[in-house]
Formats: structure tokens, sequence, C-alpha cells
């Protein structure tokens, strides 16, 4: 049985012929299978090495190297943090701490309302200009304070939910994803 939807597969079967050589779709295949499932699940890697005709041992290659892939669903809402040295100097560990605390679980966890995953990372967002940043499913939020931050979880807390909007959330980092703060 096929993890990939018919859209999903015609996706990722368009990015095969945008590229000369088939492995260099595997990182808009991989978005392709994530966008549906909001994770990359064994079974889907599969099904796009296969379209692909790789080795899934390749495609997990690429997705166990970047942060940006997930191997479990996670919370409706994903926040990443950046905490490299523009937002370190600017106040990122105040913003993890107020994190931590005002969504009770630590980064790398959801909350027990399913609402948020969030996470921390030690490589740097590209936001340094209004450092400190987040990522917010994706979208960056800049020049972050404790109360800046509460505005923005109350205003993505009473959002559609993400799949009614036509994207997917994000859930937990590929175990040994660069980009992982442990």
């Amino acid at each position: 049985m096929s993890v990939l939807s018919p859209e999903t597969r015609h996706e990722i079967e368009r990015q095969r012929e945008r590229y000369p050589q088939a492995r260099s779709a595997i990182l808009p295949s991989l978005w392709a299978l994530q966008h549906q499932l909001g994770f990359l699940s064994p079974e889907g890697m599969a099904e796009v090495a296969g379209l692909l005709a790789l080795t899934p041992s390749e495609v997990e290659a690429v997705a166990s190297f970047y942060s940006m892939y997930f191997d479990r669903p996670g919370g409706r809402h994903h926040l990443l943090v950046c905490i490299n040295v523009s937002c370190a100097l600017r106040g990122a560990e105040e913003i993890v701490a107020h994190l931590e605390d005002r969504l009770g679980c630590p980064s790398g966890a959801t909350t027990a309302d399913g609402e948020f995953t969030w996470e921390h990372t030690v490589e740097c967002l590209g936001a340094c200009g209004g450092a400190p940043a987040m990522q917010v499913d994706h979208h960056f939020q800049e020049n972050l304070t404790p109360e800046r931050v509460d505005a923005i979880l109350d205003a993505v807390r009473a959002a559609p939910a993400p799949d009614q909007l036509g994207s997917r959330p994000g859930g937990g980092r590929r175990p040994g994803a660069h980009g992982a703060s442990e």
C-alpha cells in the first residue's frame, strides 16, 4: 500500500524531471513527503527512493543530515529558536528559558495539549539583523522579547490549524540531525 498521495507522487515525479540527476531531487521530494504527512516515515522515504531510482539509504542519509526534516509527528505548530552568536548576544537564552516555562516542556518536546513542538538550535537561522529570532511554522519572528513571544504564541494558538490552511506542522528532529541541540 502506498503512503504517497497521487498529488505527492506527481510532485516528486515533477521534481525528478527538473534535474539532470535524480539525486538532486531528494530535498524537494522530502519536502513534498513531509508536507503530506507532517513528518518523514520510513515507508514514505522508501517510496521516494523508488520514485527517484535511488536506494532507501541514500534518501535516509539526506533526511538525517538536515534539521528541517522530522521523524515523528509533532505539535500543531513548530517553533525553532536560534541560539547562535547574534541571537545569543541579544538574549536568546532568555527566550529559550521563557518558552520552556511558558510551554511547560523542554526543547525538543511537544506541549501536553499537542499545540506546539519547539526546539532551539545552535545553527543560525539567518536572521541576525533581527536577533533574537525564531521560526514559527517556517515563518520568521524577530526582535523577540518574552512579551513578544507571548503575543506570538497567543496569535498562533488562536489561528486555524495548519492543515486547514493547506500546510502541515513539523514534528521531532531526525536522530543525529545537524543543528539539534541536545
